[in-house]
């Protein structure tokens, strides 16, 4: 898994040239922003169940027919497993906002997630819809938390959702 920092100097190190000043700014953003990272993801792991259990009401009610007869959330299995695949969104997430790079998403979630849900037959515009409904959740709670600038908050959860949106089922 890299970081933002190491994917930098990865960077710079294939074309063999030093740090400049793009770079420098980069690092500095990164650095800058390190604190509210770590203290939007403690907010992420103190309530991690509260936010997929919310998450998935609020998906349900905008979209019932998920947890109806024949919906792909009905039966408890299926429910289960649409929970617990929000809550592997929502930790990937937090890992991809401490490090600042999205590269862990791309190892960990989204390589196969294509095939696998295609051939489970899992409708993506509602999976799309819960990822955007926790980013949501977190950046409400950042903001009630006294975090001022929550945009880092959007670039895991707006990765997953462009990467799981170009699947076709």
């Amino acid at each position: 898994m890299r970081d933002a920092v190491t994917t930098l100097i990865k960077n710079y190190d294939v074309t063999g040239r030093y740090l400049d000043r793009n770079a420098m700014d980069e690092l500095k953003a990164y650095f800058d922003s390190g604190s509210a990272r770590i203290a939007a993801a403690s907010l992420i792991n103190t309530s991690s169940s509260d936010i997929v259990k919310k998450a998935a009401a609020l998906l349900f009610e905008e979209v019932p027919e998920l947890i109806r007869p024949s919906g792909n959330a009905y039966t408890t299995r299926r429910f289960s497993a649409c929970l617990r695949d929000m809550d592997y969104y929502l930790r990937y997430a937090t890992y991809a906002l401490v490090a600042g790079d999205n590269n862990v998403l791309d190892e960990r979630v989204l390589y196969g997630l294509r095939e696998t849900y295609n051939s489970l037959g899992v409708p993506i515009g509602p999976t799309v819809r819960g990822i955007q409904i926790m980013k949501d959740i977190i950046k409400e709670m950042a903001n009630e938390a006294g975090l001022s600038n929550t945009a880092f908050i959007d670039a895991p959860f707006d990765h997953m959702t462009r990467e799981v949106s170009e699947i076709s089922v």
